[in-house]
């Protein structure tokens, strides 16, 4: 612990640690054992329902830099803050013997406020949503940030294979050597594993019993519901943003669409209201492409823009708070001007450009992978967005649409079996993207009956018009965690944390602490 400057009164003697992993089963039932402070026990998921104790991360581990279990740099400072950089060693397998599972480096960034950096803070731990993004870099204090760091010590973990995590790109996933093998090793980048990086990661720092965990966006909320599952006893109380998943077991993803595919319809109807111009600008691209030779027109990096492709954009216009302005100004810019008489009509590189940044699937395709899954347990998610697209085919045929004289909806948040035909950086992981989306062996992401014997304070701010994370699901999960505290509100979209930061944290802390209503 020496390398981490931290104070004395931080320190836990991890040598005197010992973590006994027994693998989780659908037979065995997380109550039956209780961790202490010094005894930490985990639940995996195992088709054998075997139990065997092996040594874990913190019964070998001392936080030097020495021994490359966990290494930290020196503080460094932007604006009002000061940070240093974590790199802890884990497990790619949590549920088989550490001397065995392939390794793999979690990244965290430990933030403060200038002066701050030898007292005595509680930890709070934020989850990205996602999956498959890396935690924000902070440039200054602003926003959530500043506020958290008044009164703690935030920890910003990139997720595995995100970010500094040994990160999964378009790059190195192409080392694999088929998508059999690639499948195999992505199936661990899924909540459960998360949870248990996030658990060492607590460890490392030595602090049990006193972290706050905060999440923003859907995914970090579900894997704060899953790390209050199977590891409640590290938790201080929980803080979510938009993020209570469905925890039914088999596969939500289908309810998850069809209530999706509801909420994207009526906020296609407030976009066009909004910029009714629009429909027309929006009916003249759809025609352009499905005229172009092929069903489409090249993007700068090698892939298709087709008329279902263009749908994709409502995957981030309209969820956040200035998804309809952004998305009105994109198209304002969709044509190339005529400089030469006679000229033929093409829809101009800035667009194309555009669009491809809007989607990000080139720098984090990890998110395309892994999406359905995270809302499969025992089951398959078959291309669960493809089939219930097909159930509302009238509404969202783009070229029907326009032939029609309707406006063209855009698509939510959907991943489709064609984007890995359609986008250039995607097609080399198709095959990969077929095997998990066939997976039926999903281990257990939630555990109903820890859940409802909660005793973790949980408030969470719920976005009545949020458009990933529906409303009616998120109200079903919450009548069955105890003692959740909700905040319903429509003064936020999905997007309420990274907007109004400051004041979503206080409002959420403030409910756990007696000082803000419940409304």
């Amino acid at each position: 612990m020496g390398t981490l400057r931290a104070p004395l009164s931080l320190i836990t003697p991890l040598h005197h640690l010992r973590v006994f992993a027994s693998p989780y089963s659908r037979t065995l039932s997380s109550t039956l054992f209780r961790p202490t402070r010094l005894i930490k026990v985990f639940y995996f998921h195992s088709p054998s329902g075997s139990i065997a104790k092996i040594t874990s991360m913190a019964d070998t581990t001392t936080a030097s830099a020495s021994d490359g279990k966990h290494i930290s740099s020196d503080w460094f400072s932007v604006p009002e803050l000061r940070l240093r950089d974590h790199r802890f060693t884990t497990p790619l397998d949590y549920a088989i013997n550490d001397s065995t599972s392939p390794k793999i480096s979690v990244f965290a960034r430990e933030v403060v406020a200038v002066g701050k950096e030898e007292l005595d803070l509680p930890f709070l731990l934020y989850l990205q949503g996602g999956p498959g993004f890396e935690c924000m870099r902070p440039a200054e204090t602003s926003g959530w940030i500043k506020k958290a760091c008044e009164d703690y010590r935030v920890i910003l973990m990139d997720q595995r294979g995100t970010g500094l995590s040994t990160p999964l790109t378009s790059s190195s996933m192409s080392q694999f050597n088929s998508a059999e093998e690639l499948a195999d090793y992505l199936k661990h980048f899924r909540a459960d594993s998360i949870c248990w990086d996030s658990d060492v990661n607590v460890f490392m720092f030595g602090h049990t019993m006193v972290v706050t965990l905060v999440s923003l966006q859907s995914y970090g909320g579900f894997c704060a519901v899953t790390y209050l599952s199977f590891a409640p006893q590290g938790l201080k109380q929980v803080l979510l943003t938009g993020g209570i998943p469905p925890i039914g077991s088999g596969c939500t993803a289908d309810a998850v669409y069809r209530a999706c595919f509801e909420q994207v319809m009526h906020q296609n109807g407030k976009y066009y209201r909004r910029f009714p111009q629009d429909i027309e600008i929006v009916h003249e691209v759809v025609k352009y492409l499905a005229e172009a030779e092929g069903g489409g027109v090249p993007l700068p990096s090698g892939g298709i823009l087709t008329p279902r492709g263009l749908q994709l954009l409502g995957l981030s216009a309209l969820g956040s708070s200035t998804g309809f302005e952004r998305l009105h100004y994109m198209f304002e810019r969709a044509w190339d001007p005529i400089l030469v008489p006679g000229a033929p009509k093409r829809i101009s590189y800035v667009f194309l450009n555009a669009y491809e940044r809007w989607l990000d699937f080139d720098t984090n395709p990890l998110y395309a992978l892994m999406h359905e899954s995270i809302y499969c347990q025992g089951a398959s998610s078959s291309w669960s967005a493809h089939r219930i697209r097909a159930e509302n085919e009238n509404q969202f045929d783009a070229i029907k649409a326009v032939n029609e004289g309707r406006p063209v909806l855009f698509t939510g948040e959907m991943i489709f079996p064609w984007l890995f035909d359609e986008i250039h950086a995607l097609r080399p992981f198709k095959d990969a993207a077929h095997l998990l989306a066939e997976k039926n062996d999903w281990p257990p992401l939630y555990d109903v009956t820890s859940l409802r014997n909660n005793k973790v304070p949980v408030a969470a701010a719920v976005y009545y018009e949020d458009v990933y994370v529906n409303f009616k699901l998120v109200m079903e999960t919450a009548s069955k965690i105890a003692g959740i505290r909700l905040w319903i509100t429509n003064e936020y979209m999905h997007s309420g944390l990274r907007d109004a930061g400051a004041q979503v944290l206080d409002h959420l802390l403030g409910m756990l602490n007696g000082k803000k209503p419940i409304f």
